[in-house]
């Protein structure tokens, strides 16, 4: 399987082969394949400080660069090789400078403090090699505090003029925070930037929660709660914190919800006479649908992006598969063909792609096929991998790895789609079920 990458600066087969880069007209298309590819060398000289703007400048920079590096497919030159330095936002580029470095791309900016205190940034991204601005440049404006967030948006738009992809970085993660022996461990919602910064605590440790995930906008979290001694459905307002229940029949037990793309619509599983179903519901006029009928459970479900379809965990064939059904119910198509059991599909933001969790001779895996289950690729093993979730480009998928043993830790971790940079995610203490938001 193939996926394109939009270059527009230069040709790293070229790179690969220990050729130089040489300076193309027009842009550059290259194929990312599931082999190993040497990751585009870039420069991002400490931006320019005004007035009250130098440690945020240092840092707006230092976090550009990291947030390119961690992707896999930029490698950051160090400043100490930098021969050019940048003293002036409006100064020309020499050229020549960056490409005894190597550096292929380069990002540079400027940084200030407005008269109202604002924040304002603005920079440029340049295709080395040919010698010109890669888009045009832009300017933003936040607050002193908000500069993570700005740094964030700079790296996601650098990201995507050189991949042709969009970005990720500007985007937040919910999850299930656990601290604790593994006989007592607590659990509570928490919410965070990507990369691990930015914590905070959605509830308290007093009940078990289970399985977070984020509506279309970024603004609501559908959640399991066991609070009231079973499980039920909440949703929470990510600014207020405040919530309510999803009310479903009386005295069933309901889990594992999920937004449609609308952000109206929620397809959840329900417990009712000893038969596990999936249902969906208008979270707005409370009027809810069954889809399912079998004698079995069937759970995990999963909207397509365009709401037409879901994708969901069955054992009506008497092992756990993966099955797909008209978003109004009927009849489903099993598109899971591989040995072993599998279970929480999601749809990529991209359509294209399901991911799901396969366990296969005593290990665990995170692995993605197409929509009609073809071309299965797994992208990790471990004593146990579980509960993928898509970042919003589409490219990276964050999942759950818990090591063996009675002291095991659950954590999270994150994966590009061709199984290249498994990364673990940086988290205080514990971490599972991670759901990712859209763009902010």
């Amino acid at each position: 399987m193939m996926y394109r990458l939009v270059t527009l600066l230069a040709l790293i087969m070229a790179t690969l082969s220990g050729m130089p880069a040489k300076a193309q007209d027009g842009p550059l298309r290259i194929e990312i394949t599931e082999g190993v590819i040497e990751p585009m060398p870039f420069a991002v000289p400490e931006f320019v400080a005004g007035g009250a703007g130098g440690q945020v400048a240092a840092d707006i920079s230092n976090l550009i660069a990291a947030d390119l590096a961690g992707t896999g497919l930029f490698r950051a030159i160090p400043s100490n090789a930098f021969i050019s330095r940048v003293t002036s936002f409006s100064s020309p580029i020499q050229f020549a400078d960056w490409k005894a470095v190597n550096a292929q791309a380069l990002v540079t900016g400027a940084v200030d403090v407005d008269s109202a205190g604002k924040l304002v940034v603005r920079f440029r991204v340049w295709d080395v090699f040919a010698g010109q601005e890669l888009g045009s440049g832009q300017q933003l404006v936040g607050t002193t505090d908000g500069w993570r967030r700005i740094a964030h948006k700079i790296a996601d738009q650098v990201y995507s003029r050189i991949t042709g992809e969009g970005g990720y970085f500007d985007s937040r993660v919910v999850f299930v925070s656990e601290t604790g022996p593994k006989d007592k461990r607590a659990k509570r919602l928490a919410i965070m930037d990507y990369d691990g910064a930015n914590v905070t605590y959605l509830t308290d440790s007093a009940s078990l929660v289970l399985a977070p995930r984020f509506s279309p906008t970024g603004d609501r979290i559908l959640y399991t709660s066991y609070e009231t001694g079973f499980p039920r459905i909440y949703v929470l307002d990510v600014q207020s914190v405040s919530r309510r229940v999803l009310e479903t029949q009386d005295g069933a037990m309901s889990f594992a919800p999920r937004f449609g793309p609308n952000g109206r619509n929620v397809v959840y599983s329900l417990t009712k006479g000893g038969n596990t179903d999936i249902y969906s519901m208008d979270i707005n006029s409370g009027v809810s649908q069954r889809l399912t009928s079998a004698p079995s459970i069937e759970t995990a479900p999963s909207y397509s992006p365009d709401g037409s379809q879901i994708v969901f965990q069955s054992d009506r064939t008497g092992t756990s598969q993966l099955y797909v059904m008209g978003a109004n119910g009927g009849e489903a198509r099993r598109i899971s063909n591989g040995e072993g059991l599998y279970g929480t599909p999601v749809w990529s933001p991209r359509g294209d792609l399901i991911a799901f969790t396969k366990q296969s001779k005593r290990r665990f895996h995170i692995g993605v096929m197409r929509t009609d289950g073809s071309e299965e690729r797994l992208l990790t093993a471990s004593f146990l991998d579980e509960g993928p979730t898509w970042s919003p480009n589409g490219r990276v998928i964050m999942f759950t790895r818990e090591t063996q043993g009675a002291t095991g830790q659950a954590n999270l971790y994150s994966v590009d789609i061709t199984g290249r940079n498994l990364r673990r995610v940086p988290t205080a203490g514990g971490a599972s079920d991670p759901a990712w938001s859209p763009l902010q």
